[in-house]
């Protein structure tokens, strides 16, 4: 249950509360829209049974902001405690949504119902932030249950998805998190995952739904010890180049398929999809799907496994496995080993004093914290000694403190005395402009011997945040595997070097466009040439210019198109072309040509991403800031004026100055071309004086 101590609960009741109450316990509100106009985060809101609809005051969509818990009844999955109602939500990825909750930052909702009639109706939308779903019901929804865009990473566990009308849940755009022992019954689509979503899919039943999981575009998912049962058409869909993680020779997946109609698997991409230790009927397997023998040290795993009771499809299992079994680490009384929970310095500094045998290199401290008699006191002053950690100038050890993702980091690099970083690396994590000066060199140390395990998304270190057990474990077991110590454990989410290495371009260095290339590089989505160079101010032409957005966002096609007749099917553009043109980024001209060895203007590329994209139209009033804004032409304005809101436009050397008319470069382009990738929720975002801001040109 909720721990209400620590921060304020305020009650709810649709039948006797009252929104002129105080919201106590005797004197509940009547309503959650009143709670949430007038009480400020953190807080509990405690539900009690009814229905929370427009009748008894409630606004549409709900906004639970960070900081906030919804609670109802978790026993039931909120049998009794339903959300029932549809507002407009103006998404900035997807434009105007019906929505019945919108979840912010690390909010959460627990134990209640919630249902969306409105025929296009999302239950609970979730974009780009990390909330927690625990032990609800999403029903009767119009389109979808829950519906997770941008670079969203909730984790949705023990829910019950039933008769939702298009999915149960719908993962996209860079959508990653962790999906646990939740059940869907009778959807169109239980989970359907598309874009780059990438989330943890484990321990979940799906059963009589159409399609129990489908996965398209670039998707991909782990999937492990899902029961994907007696669903009316079949179990597991894939299209599109998406490749769904079934395990591999030294993971066995555990996925269960029975019973389903007419597929257990159908892979209907090109690509070779491998299954390792998956159950399914080989005649219900369609397409190019590759059993793969698996190899488990049972003598290790079967013990351990028993003995905590929450590591069960944990991303961290393995390695925390392959500690405890070496009597590095230890779980706790009640046989859990909390790998989500944060860790202390004195615990890290007891993991540190029972793995590694190091001889002293510093000289014994008395820290004015840490008595003689304390659990920890030797394990302290052996991790000290051999230089992993040390004490605070007034001569505390501060024990209880909390360590940091960055501090571990640096801990272990120093006291194991590795080195020769390359910080050319950290250009992979997105939020590397948080890593201290000082812990630089320390992280691209670590990255490169890889040690460093992001999860759910490797380009985001966090290394601000503190340290949870589970990823104190992986580093650990990392660590020993740099050392020679450990056999490598396999994880897609260590980071790898060998992704990492991004090529220093000669004529790159000092460019003004160098983060936006560099980033692009990073992603795999542009290269450069044989010689070494990148030629960042060569112009582009439009096949190259197609080319480059069918990589970085592999359009949905939105129309037919005819071939065009200067593009051969032999030409090395030609698939790129059509499949750019199908969805509305390119055109062709009267003639019936697309003239491929043209160059594109800047003003193309702008209102190219705008059209492509779909992005919502903004009033060309933004366009006063600029100065030459008598030159764009008067079918464009809007389109420009929408890449202006968006920060698409990137203007070098005076972001006043559009200079629309003028070829653009291969540095624009790809600047500009990953601006619309930050603006769909698809990139971090960058620094730059040349980005363009509505509001810093008015």
């Amino acid at each position: 249950m909720v721990n209400s101590t620590l921060v304020a609960t305020i009650y709810v009741n649709p039948a006797t509360g009252n929104d002129n109450y105080s919201g106590s316990r005797l004197k509940p509100y009547r309503s959650i829209s009143r709670v949430l106009a007038t009480k400020k985060a953190p807080m509990i809101i405690q539900l009690a049974s009814g229905t929370y609809n427009n009748a008894n005051g409630e606004i549409f969509p709900l906004v639970i902001p960070a900081g906030v818990m919804v609670v109802g009844n978790e026993a039931t999955k909120g049998k009794d405690v339903a959300i029932a109602g549809s507002g407009t939500y103006d998404s900035g990825l997807f434009g105007r949504q019906n929505v019945t909750i919108l979840l912010l930052g690390n909010a959460a909702l627990i134990g209640v119902t919630v249902t969306n009639n409105n025929v296009k109706g999302s239950g609970i939308w979730i974009e780009s932030t990390s909330p927690t779903l625990s032990d609800n019901t999403l029903i009767q929804c119009g389109r979808e249950g829950v519906f997770v865009c941008g670079n969203g990473k909730p984790v949705i566990t023990d829910n019950l998805f039933v008769k939702n009308a298009n999915a149960g849940l719908v993962l996209t755009s860079y959508g990653k998190g962790e999906v646990l022992r939740n059940v869907w019954e009778n959807n169109a689509l239980g989970i359907v995952m598309s874009d780059f979503a990438a989330p943890l899919i484990a321990d979940n039943q799906l059963s009589a739904n159409k399609i129990g999981i489908v996965v398209s575009r670039n998707s991909r998912p782990v999937l492990r010890h899902n029961l994907i049962s007696h669903n009316s058409q079949g179990g597991l869909f894939i299209n599109g180049t998406a490749i769904p993680d079934l395990g591999s020779s030294q993971d066995a997946a555990g996925n269960i398929f029975s019973q389903n109609q007419y597929f257990d698997i159908q892979n209907a991409t090109s690509n070779r999809l491998l299954s390792a230790g998956n159950q399914f009927n080989q005649a219900l397997i369609k397409g190019l799907v590759e059993t793969v023998m698996v190899t488990v040290n049972k003598t290790d795993k079967t013990a351990i496994n028993a003995s905590f009771s929450d590591i069960g499809g944990h991303w961290a299992t393995d390695f925390i496995e392959a500690l405890v079994s070496r009597g590095f680490v230890s779980g706790f009384p009640d046989g859990t080993f909390r790998p989500e929970a944060p860790l202390t310095r004195a615990q890290y500094a007891a993991a540190i004093a029972k793995t590694f045998q190091l001889p002293a290199t510093s000289p014994t401290r008395n820290f004015t914290d840490i008595q003689p008699d304390f659990w920890g006191a030797e394990a302290i002053a052996k991790a000290t000694a051999m230089g992993f950690i040390s004490g605070y100038p007034d001569g505390s050890f501060r024990p209880g403190q909390n360590l940091t993702k960055i501090q571990a980091i640096v801990s272990l690099v120093s006291g194991l005395k590795f080195s020769g970083g390359n910080t050319n690396v950290l250009f992979t994590y997105g939020d590397r402009a948080q890593i201290p000066s000082y812990a630089t060199n320390a992280v691209a140390i670590a990255t490169q011997k890889m040690l460093v395990a992001n999860y759910p998304d490797t380009s985001q270190l966090e290394p601000l945040r503190d340290i949870k057990r589970g990823e104190l474990a992986t580093l650990i077991y990392q660590a020993l595997v740099a050392q020679g110590q450990q056999q490598p454990i396999i994880s897609p989410y260590i980071v790898k070097p060998s992704e990492l290495e991004i090529p220093s371009f000669k004529d790159l260095v000092g460019h003004w466009a160098e983060p936006f290339i560099r980033a692009l590089v990073a992603m795999n989505l542009t290269s450069g040439f044989a010689d070494g160079t990148y030629q960042p101010d060569k112009p582009m032409n439009r096949a190259q210019y197609a080319a480059l957005i069918t990589v970085a966002f592999n359009p949905t096609p939105k129309k037919k198109v005819p071939n065009f007749t200067d593009v051969p099917k032999p030409f090395w553009a030609y698939s790129a072309i059509q499949t750019a043109a199908q969805g509305g980024f390119v055109g062709g001209f009267r003639d019936g040509t697309f003239r491929p060895h043209d160059y594109v203007q800047r003003l193309q590329v702008i209102v190219s991403l705008v059209n492509g994209l779909g992005l919502p139209s903004a009033h060309p009033d933004v366009l006063m800031g600029y100065t030459d804004r008598d030159r764009i032409p008067a079918y464009a304005q809007t389109a420009v004026a929408t890449a202006t809101v968006q920060k698409i436009i990137v203007n070098f050397p005076d972001p006043k100055l559009l200079q629309l008319s003028q070829i653009a470069t291969r540095a624009e382009v790809a600047s500009m071309v990953y601006q619309a990738l930050v603006a769909t929720g698809r990139s971090g975002v960058i620094n730059s004086r040349y980005i363009v801001s509505a509001f810093a040109i008015d």
